[in-house]
C-alpha cells in the first residue's frame, strides 16, 4: 500500500469537497454586488476597483485550491485534474499542486514576492499618512481620475493638500500624483525601491496582499486568498471614504480626514487593517518561501 510523505497532507474527497463547496458560496457572496453590477454595466466607484486595478476576475475567486503539500484523494476524474500546476499525488487517484514546477518556472516571481513582504513585515507601521494619497491625486487638477464631485469643492481640496505634510510611501499610489503634488511628498517611492519603503500600515500595501496571493496561485489555500480580498475590500471602503470624494449617493458616509476627529477614525481603522494585514502577510511568506 502506497503511504503518502510526511509532509504532506491528504484530504478524503469528502472533506476537500465540502471545503471547495464552502469556498464557493463564499466566493459567490463576496463578488455578488459587482457581478450584478456590471451585468447591469453600472459603473461604481469603491466596489469595481478590485477587478478592475488589479484586472482579476470574480472567476479568480470561486476557484479553490488547497494549497502546496496537499493531495486530494479520488480527485483524477475531477476536472482540477487538467488544471495548470495540478498533477497526479503519490496515492492512486490522488491529485495535488505541481508546487516544484510552479517554483521552477516563476522561482524569480516568488522570490521578490517574498522579499517584499518580508520587508514590510519587518518595518514598523506608520499611522501620519491620513490618506492624502487621494487627495494628492486631484490636487490642482480640474479633471479627475473618478466622475465623482468633490466633497469639498476643488479650492478647498487643494488647500487641505497644502495643509499637510505627504507621506506616501507606496508606489502605485505616489505614481497618480498630479505633478504639483508630487515634490509635496516626504519620499519619492519607485518600483525599484519597494521593499524599501513598504510599510504594514499603508492601506495600499494591505489591499496588495490581494495581488500577491493570486500570484503565488495554487500554492496559496482558497480560503486564505479570500481573507486577502476580503481584507483589500474593507481597505478599499476606508480609503474611499477618507477621500476628497462626495460618495453620498453610494450610500458611503465620509471619513473627514481633514478634521482632528476624523484623523482619529482614520487611525483606528488603519492600525485594524495593519494588524489583519500582518497575519495574513507572516502566512504569504511561508508559501511564497516554501
Amino acid at each position: 500500500m502506497t503511504i503518502a510523505p510526511p509532509d504532506v497532507t491528504v484530504l478524503p474527497a469528502d472533506v476537500w469537497r465540502e471545503r471547495e463547496a464552502a469556498h464557493e458560496a463564499r466566493a459567490r457572496g463576496l463578488t455578488f454586488a459587482h457581478r450584478e453590477q456590471a451585468s447591469r454595466r453600472e459603473a461604481h466607484p469603491v466596489e469595481d476597483f478590485l477587478f478592475t486595478y488589479y484586472s482579476y476576475k470574480p472567476s479568480v475567486l470561486h476557484r479553490w485550491h488547497p494549497g502546496g503539500a496537499v493531495e486530494l484523494a479520488d480527485a483524477a476524474t475531477d476536472a482540477r485534474a487538467g488544471w495548470r500546476w495540478y498533477g497526479p499525488g503519490t496515492l492512486e487517484g490522488s491529485v495535488t499542486v505541481d508546487g516544484d514546477g510552479l517554483r521552477a518556472e516563476r522561482g524569480a516571481l516568488l522570490a521578490n514576492i517574498a522579499r517584499i513582504l518580508r520587508a514590510t513585515a519587518g518595518r514598523a507601521p506608520g499611522f501620519g499618512c491620513f490618506g492624502l494619497h487621494e487627495w494628492a491625486m486631484v490636487y490642482r487638477r480640474r479633471e479627475h481620475r473618478h466622475p465623482v464631485p468633490l466633497r469639498l469643492g476643488q479650492d478647498v481640496t487643494d488647500a487641505v493638500v497644502e495643509a499637510h505634510d505627504l507621506r506616501c510611501t507606496h508606489f502605485d499610489a505616489f505614481r497618480f500624483f498630479t505633478p504639483e503634488a508630487v515634490p509635496r511628498n516626504r519620499e519619492t517611492p519607485t518600483r525599484e525601491r519597494q521593499a524599501e519603503l513598504e510599510q504594514p500600515g499603508c492601506l495600499h500595501a494591505g489591499m496588495d496582499l490581494y495581488k500577491w496571493a493570486v500570484k503565488l496561485g495554487p500554492l496559496v489555500p482558497g480560503e486564505l486568498l479570500l481573507d486577502a480580498f476580503e481584507l483589500a475590500r474593507d481597505i478599499r471602503i476606508l480609503d474611499m471614504r477618507a477621500s476628497p470624494y462626495d460618495l453620498a449617493d453610494w450610500g458611503y458616509e465620509p471619513v473627514p480626514i481633514e478634521t482632528p476627529d476624523g484623523k482619529a477614525a482614520y487611525v483606528r481603522a488603519q492600525r485594524g487593517f495593519a494588524e489583519r494585514g500582518q497575519a495574513i502577510r507572516a502566512l504569504l511568506i511561508e508559501v511564497a518561501a516554501g
